[in-house]
Formats: structure tokens, sequence, C-alpha cells
């Protein structure tokens, strides 16, 4: 029999490296050669500076990891091994399902079963959470690894059909009865699953920081609808923390969120939903040590994120200072009969200073990226997004905020409702629409920080639009009935794009020469468009950065880096060096192309 130490089962032994695999033991040291059996085990024993390596196969468990790590060169990585596959879910296996008819099959479980979560008698709900007048739990059953959804009432299950397969159960004192529609399927011979757990990795106490996570499979967990006035719990999440790195993994199937990078809770929970609530959130974050010395500086890159009820990646102040880059997000929010106001691929409020660049996002039932408050310093760069509803959303942000090279392909490209924005070097390929915000008061920052200077209503013609290209739809001319100090230039209007008055020297090139489309093939995702590129170049562009965009209205701060140094917007889509002196419209550097035929993602 192996025997652990007083010494370290108090932790005083510091391994560098913690072994996790399904032949373990969770009385065992967590070496190669007798790792422990749970992942949990393993953060109960890591210290600062030590690698939790996980083994292939499947967790059923939830994380809560007790501390973090004290500096970016001292943290507490969790990751997969090395070619090994691994996954943690938040559903468990269920069998024993009776037959009932026409495709259907019930099944009885104890209550007992979930612990002291039962995710069939937990509903969404929350601030800014719309029901539509019916019920909506966070629980979910699962055929084969994908989900079923949700019925409305039990006889919708038999009316359901295998195209959109339905369930529904009833949750009494001591049991808890699902009902499914399979189809032709015998549950009993295949993958059945239900959702056991509200969240995969998530520390239950705030201010656990510089933790990495890398390279899992995280899928199937009842997160709760996460507003930006309540505590944020993900399918994984950094719960008010700083400096995680979140790469390379697959989070899918969250009731709501996939991945939040959230807010601390409070007894204001889901009480505060207007403008007045969330300032008053904004303040008691600032009392909980929102700043950049304490919050945020998260980086989220290479994920592939889907299948999220509400939204792939949420955050409430806590994602500021971050990175999210190079994911691929996509089916989020679709065909769900819930409503609500934060539902997006990527929702943020008061991202200051944060990057989302080089992502691609799509199939979402609501927006792309939605910039709600306070984004300030942030950066949007390189994305490629279509088949949103709406791309991106900037709601009564004061900026300054920079929107360059990105490819928005959906029919409603841009929908504006703030200030101090520059957009640089984009395709819009669709619709742009203002709407003039003139009632909510919302913060300004000094420069680079959460210091708040003053809240002011949003002054909606502070807009900057330089070097893009506009396809079809109304172009910028639904800048003219308020925008009266619209900067626009260096653009180019195809396809019956229409200019803004106050643009001069527009480039309006005739219909003949826009015609695009997007196409996936084996090795990616193509554009294809028919674009003279000689004409374009005609555009009387300019190269854009700081001094030539100068500083936003309302809080007199410049167009620059997070660091304070000089933004230069000198490299195109694919981090090609642009034309120092005359660079070509649009996000790509043209030559002399007929007809433009991309490799767009991966790039």
């Amino acid at each position: 029999m192996f025997f652990l130490s007083a010494a370290f089962l108090t932790g005083a032994l510091s391994a560098t490296e913690l072994h996790v695999a399904k032949t373990g033991k969770d009385n065992q040291p967590g070496t190669r050669e007798f790792p422990l059996l749970t992942i949990q085990a393993a953060a109960a024993l890591a210290q600062p500076g030590d690698e939790i390596v996980v083994h292939e196969g499947i967790y059923r468990e939830r994380i809560n990891p007790p501390r973090g790590g004290t500096s970016e060169s001292s943290r507490i990585i969790y990751r997969a091994a090395a070619g090994e596959k691994v996954s943690i879910k938040g559903s468990e296996l269920v069998s024993g399902w009776e037959k009932a008819e026409d495709g259907v099959w019930t099944v009885v479980l104890p209550n007992t079963f979930f612990g002291d979560f039962n995710p069939f008698d937990d509903v969404l709900w929350g601030d800014w959470f719309y029901n539509q007048g019916r019920l909506h739990h966070t629980g979910a059953v699962y055929l084969n690894g994908h989900w079923l959804r949700e019925a409305e009432t039990k006889a919708d299950v038999f009316t359901s059909g295998e195209e959109k397969p339905a369930w529904f159960a009833i949750v009494d004192g001591k049991e808890t009865r699902i009902w499914a529609q399979f189809g032709d399927r015998n549950p009993n011979e295949e993958l059945v699953e239900v959702n056991a757990r509200q969240s995969v990795f998530y520390p239950e106490k705030p201010g656990i920081d510089y933790i990495t996570v890398r390279g899992f499979t995280l899928e199937q967990a009842a997160s709760p609808w996460s507003p930006p006035t309540a505590e944020q719990i993900g399918l994984i999440g950094t719960h008010w923390s700083k400096g995680w790195i979140v790469e390379d993994n697959t989070i899918q199937y969250a009731s709501a969120v996939g991945l939040t990078l959230g807010k601390h809770g409070d007894e204001w929970d889901n009480r505060a939903a207007t403008a007045y609530g969330y300032t008053q959130t904004i303040d008691r974050a600032l009392q909980q040590g929102w700043s950049r010395e304490n919050i945020g500086g998260h980086r989220i890159r290479k994920n592939h994120i889907l299948h999220c009820g509400q939204a792939a990646i949420v955050g409430s102040m806590g994602g500021a200072f971050s990175q999210i880059t190079e994911n691929e997000i996509h089916d989020i929010y679709l065909d769900w009969p819930f409503g609500g106001l934060e539902m997006a691929a990527i929702k943020l409020h008061g991202p200051i200073d944060t990057e989302i660049s080089h992502n691609h996002i799509y199939r979402t039932g609501a927006y792309g990226i939605w910039l709600d408050w306070m984004s300030q310093g942030t950066h949007v760069s390189g994305n490629l997004m279509h088949d949103n509803s709406f791309d991106l959303f900037v709601e009564v942000n004061h900026g300054p905020f920079v929107v360059d090279h990105n490819l928005f392909l959906s029919e409603l490209a841009l929908r504006e409702s703030s200030g101090g924005g520059a957009y640089v070097h984009n395709l819009f390929a669709g619709e742009i629409r203002r709407r003039a915000e003139r009632v909510r008061e919302t913060p300004y920052h000094r420069p680079h920080s959460t210091e708040i200077i003053a809240l002011s209503k949003v002054i909606g013609d502070d807009e900057r639009f330089y070097n893009n290209l506009l396809v079809g739809s109304k172009g910028l001319v639904v800048f003219e009935e308020e925008a009266e100090n619209l900067q626009a230039a260096g653009n180019v209007y195809l396809g019956g794009a229409i200019p803004s008055r106050y643009e001069r020297d527009a480039l309006v090139l005739e219909d003949g020469q826009s015609r695009l489309s997007l196409e996936k093939r084996p090795d990616g995702w193509w554009l294809c468009m028919k674009l003279d590129s000689q004409s374009v170049n005609k555009a009387k562009t300019f190269p854009i950065g700081t001094s030539t965009l100068g500083e936003s209205m309302v809080s007199k701060a410049r167009f620059e880096n997070p660091d304070g140094s000089a933004l230069e917007l000198g490299l195109d889509y694919f981090k090609n060096t642009r034309n120092s002196k005359s660079p070509s419209a649009g996000p790509f550097t043209l030559k002399k192309e007929k007809n433009l035929e991309l490799r767009v993602w991966p790039k």
C-alpha cells in the first residue's frame, strides 16, 4: 500500500509536474508512475510554478482551483498531455431508458443523482433575460455528444421529430423524470448524457490569478444566464481575477455562456437591470479592486468555441486589458426560444485596452461582437465575420476605440450607437445602421485606466471612417442626419454603396465590380470578389495612426496603443506591410488583381 506523508498532504512539497490519469488514485502522489485520478485532487495540491498534466480520457468533474499562480513566470498550468485527447464534462451518463411511443423514451432519476445541484430544476433568469412566457432550464440531454432542445410541454416532445428532437423534464421532491425524442435510436445502445454540473472549470473564490488552461475539450455544462450586473459563471470562467491564459481548447455545449471573464458576485446580482443599476455595479467593482494591477489581462487564444445558448465569451469589466485572438466561434444562440440583451459571440462591458483580433466568428443568432459601455482603448482588428444577425454592435461608448482590417460579410455589418470610434481599412459587405443615443450617460476614464473621470451622453458624430471598402447597401449616407462632424476619407464605394456628403473625393466604382462570395473549401474559407485593384488604388488614401486620428471628443484621449505609444495601422489583414504613402483601401494590399481569390481563414 502507498502512504502519503503529512508534509505532502499539507502541500509542503512542491512538484514540478502533477499527473492525472484514468488509472490513477487520489491517494497517490501524482507522479507519472503514481498518477492522481481526478483533476480536482491535483488542483488541491498544486502550488505556484507547478504543472498539472492530464492524460487521455473523459473526466466528469468540476475543477475549483483553490489557488493560482503568483506572477506571469510562476503560474499554475493545467494542460492535456501532448498528443492525448482529454475531455472534461459537466454531464453524467444515463441508461435505463424505457420506450414510450413515437421515438420517445423516458427515464426516472433520483434527485440524489445530481447531488446539491439539479439542472432540470434550475431555470435561466436574471437581468435583461426575457423568458418569452415559458421556462428554460439549464439542464440538457445529449445524444452521441449533441444536445436536444428543451420542449415547452411534454406533448411537444412527441411531435418534435428527428430533425429537431426535444426533451422535457418534471422534477418533484424525490425524482426527476425525463422524456426525450431519440427517433429510431435506442438510447440504451447509444451515448446518452445529461447536464449535472454548472461549470467544469471555475474558481469558487475570486482572485485566483495566473492560471493556464490548455489543450482540453471542455463541454456540457449547465451554465447560468450571465448579465453584466451579476457574477458571471461560465462553462469555464476566470471569476474576477488576473492573468489567465486559456488556449487551444474546444469549449462547447454551454446552456448559457462558454467562457466568462466575469464580474464578482454580490447581494445586488440580478437586481440592477437599469443604466443607473449598472453604474452602481461599476462603482462596486472599483471598490472590489477593478484596476489594471488586479483584474483582467487575460489571453484567450486559439480556442474553438461553439454551441452556447447565450454567448461564447462574456465579460463585465473582468475582461479589461485582455487579448482575445485567433479563436473560431460559431453556432451561438441559434434557434433558442428565449430572448434578452446579452447574446453574442463576444459580449464585453468595460473592455478597456482589450484587443479582439484575428478571430473567425459566424452563425450567431445575435451579434458577432457586442461592445457595450466603456470601450476605451479597445482594438477590434483582422476578424472574419459572416452569417451573423449583426457582425458588430458598439453601444454607448465614448472611445477612443479602433476597428480596422475586418471582413464584415453579414447582411447587417455594423450597428453604431457610440462616439469616438475609428473604422479603418475594413470591408463592409453589409448594411451599416446608426441609432442615436440621447438618454443614457455612461462613464469615460483616464487613459489606460479604470479610473472614472465622469459620465457623459454619447456624442454620436465623433466617428472616423478612413480607407474602407463598402459594398452595396447604403454606405455612409446613414450618418447624414446628425453626424455633422463625421470624418471620412479614402473610402471606396462599390455595388451601389453611397458616400456621405461630408466626405470629399470619395471614389465610387460601378456595380459590376462588387460581386463577392465566401466559400468553404477543404483547406479553409476563401473570399472571392470581382475587383479591379488598379481602379481601387486610385482612391486618395493615406496612412492612419495616432497622428491622423487625433483624440475622442468626450474622453479627450488619443487613439494609441495600451502602453501609450503611437498607434500605426501599417499591416494589412494578412499582416503584410502596407504602402507607407498610399495604402490600398480595404483590408488587403492590392496590386493588379482583377479578381480576388484569397484564403481568409485560416490565415
